[in-house]
């Protein structure tokens, strides 16, 4: 079987699976170079799997690791990190010099500083191409690319803290964005003020779908708002429920009281059970009862 390493190439950023057979002596925490369809990066190992099949159940075939990278690779690295406050800077300059409504974010050199990828926001799509070829002739021999991302991606650029004070998910260990819904803050009862449930970057945050399965989960096992109940204290009408306690908020009278699920017994569900019952044994008397009770007439 072959080892199969998980390569990350940010700090925070998705894994990626290469071939490791070829470096028996490979460990985590290793940087490697590898080919990818951004050229070579480098990148570095955080985990080894259990390599995947394909659709046809047959091994799946993953890019072999090229090499361990060397310390003079990882000086470049460092060289070429350093200049990329100084590229961003000088793409802001160009854009702003050709009109151009976009916000430059991130530059981002290859190991080797062959290539220089542009990380950009704009709320439509621009046109990049004069931009592309001003630079390529400010920054010869180097493979420039300009790449839009969305808001989310450049809150997780950009960092900082969350509005729990915290530094924000994204940045912190989040590599995927998973769809948010406002349906998640209404199962939650979380209020729908705009200020509340958005996070930095404008959308949705990220922590509305963290205890959504969990609430879904337990609304399913509590009676709804509005809903007729017998409690120990009488009856009642819900007027509330706590899905993580598994209680409701009972009006009996003029007092409220917290009753968990498993004294709750719900008066609506058995009033319409007991008519159901009832209304049977009538159509049995008059013989044509569908209850499934059967009289029988060869006891005399």
């Amino acid at each position: 079987m072959p080892t199969i390493a998980a390569i990350r190439f940010q700090r925070v950023g998705k894994q990626y699976h290469f071939d490791a057979s070829a470096f028996p002596n490979l460990r985590v925490a290793d940087f490697v170079i590898v080919d990818t369809t951004r050229g070579k990066q480098m990148g570095q190992v955080v985990a080894f799997v259990e390599p995947e099949a394909d659709g046809n159940g047959q091994p799946r075939q993953y890019k072999p690791i090229e090499r361990i990278a060397t310390p003079r690779d990882l000086l470049l690295r460092q060289i070429w990190e350093a200049k990329e406050v100084e590229m961003m800077i000088l793409c802001r300059e160009k854009a702003a010099e050709l009109h151009l409504p976009i916000k430059v974010v991130r530059a981002e050199y290859s190991f080797d500083g062959s290539a220089l990828t542009l990380f950009y926001s704009a709320d439509d799509q621009v046109d990049t191409k004069g931009l592309k070829r001003e630079l390529s002739q400010l920054i010869p021999n180097t493979n420039i690319e300009l790449r839009q991302i969305g808001p989310r991606d450049v809150a997780k650029i950009l960092g900082g803290l969350g509005a729990c004070g915290i530094e924000r998910c994204c940045s912190r260990f989040l590599t995927e964005f998973s769809p948010i819904s406002i349906k998640m803050a209404k199962e939650q009862g979380i209020s729908l003020n705009p200020t509340e449930i958005t996070g930095m970057c404008g959308r949705l945050r990220c922590c509305l779908i963290y205890e959504y399965e969990q609430y879904v989960q337990a609304r399913k096992l509590l009676p709804k708002k509005g809903k007729r109940v017998r409690t120990p204290q009488g009856e009642g009408k819900v007027v509330d429920v706590n899905p993580l306690k598994e209680t409701v908020y009972v009006l009996i009278g003029e007092a409220q009281v917290e009753v968990h699920r498993s004294a709750i017994e719900p008066l609506d569900e058995l009033e319409a059970l007991e008519k159901k019952a009832q209304s049977g044994c009538d159509r049995h008397e008059g013989g044509g009862c569908t209850c499934g009770a059967k009289r029988t007439t060869d006891n005399r």
